[in-house]
């Protein structure tokens, strides 16, 4: 009986793999996950990488160049010092906002300088160890109606005008004696004011007062009409160098003080 003939081997061949981004547009097969880099998830650089690729090793030291720049940057330098401990510093910060401001400054003005560290009670107790420093000097520090302001003395005041030959107009009788009828009997009204001095009061001495800010409107009566009632202000109150009313000069003074203040 004739043998069978062997079959040929079969030749096993593996599928071709589709190459990667080829012209069909396939995309990448999960099990291709990517490599991350180094740099960006946060690991340390080896050697092996470093040499592979250095630009990452002067990439990771320039941004935590950067990050320590930007944190210096965000530093106040007010926090350099704890205010309290620094009661000097403190009184030359002060002393330097007074300098420099243009209208008197209160408590709380000042306690925005150091973060609000520092306490009234602090604050005052320095001013008034600068008010002393500053006595017998040409400016004196004073506590007014608004704030703390530096002055120029009064007795140094006829050499600066010559600086500033232009004077403001001086104010008439009529309007002197109304703000000194307002200042010692607010608040009034126009119709008790015209009852003190005997004369009609014009719009125009009303209206060169509130100009000035001296007076102002600060209710109405409760009568027919519902006349203003006019009453002082703290501008009023700083101009003559006071902390209130009840350090206001007797009357026969208040013209020839208020006349000061206006040169």
């Amino acid at each position: 009986m004739p043998e069978s003939p062997t079959p040929p081997p079969t030749e096993h061949t593996a599928p071709e793999t589709e190459a990667v981004g080829s012209s069909a547009g396939n995309a990448v097969a999960p099990a291709e996950a990517s490599v991350s880099s180094p740099v960006a998830a946060g690991a340390e650089i080896s050697p092996a990488a470093s040499a592979a690729n250095p630009g990452a090793v002067d990439e990771t030291a320039d941004e935590k160049e950067s990050a320590a720049d930007r944190a210096v940057d965000q530093v106040d330098p007010v926090d350099l010092f704890p205010a309290a401990e620094h009661p000097d510093t403190v009184k030359r910060v002060l002393e330097a906002a007074l300098l420099s401001a243009l209208q008197p400054l209160s408590l709380a003005d000042l306690k925005k300088m150091f973060n609000e560290e520092i306490g009234g009670d602090t604050l005052r107790r320095l001013l008034d160890e600068l008010r002393e420093e500053w006595n017998g000097r040409p400016a004196e520090l004073l506590q007014l109606a608004s704030g703390w302001r530096l002055r120029t003395r009064a007795e140094y005041l006829p050499y600066l005008d010559r600086l500033d030959p232009e004077k403001p107009p001086k104010y008439s009788r009529a309007v002197l004696e109304t703000l000194a009828i307002i200042a010692y009997r607010q608040p009034v009204t126009r119709g008790d004011i015209e009852d003190i001095r005997g004369v009609t009061v014009s719009t125009s001495v009303i209206k060169a007062l509130e100009e000035r800010s001296w007076v102002d409107v600060v209710g109405h009566r409760d009568t027919p009409g519902r006349p203003a009632l006019y009453a002082t202000t703290k501008k009023f109150l700083d101009d003559l160098g006071l902390r209130s009313l009840t350090e206001l000069p007797p009357l026969e003074e208040i013209t020839q003080t208020l006349e000061l203040a206006d040169a």
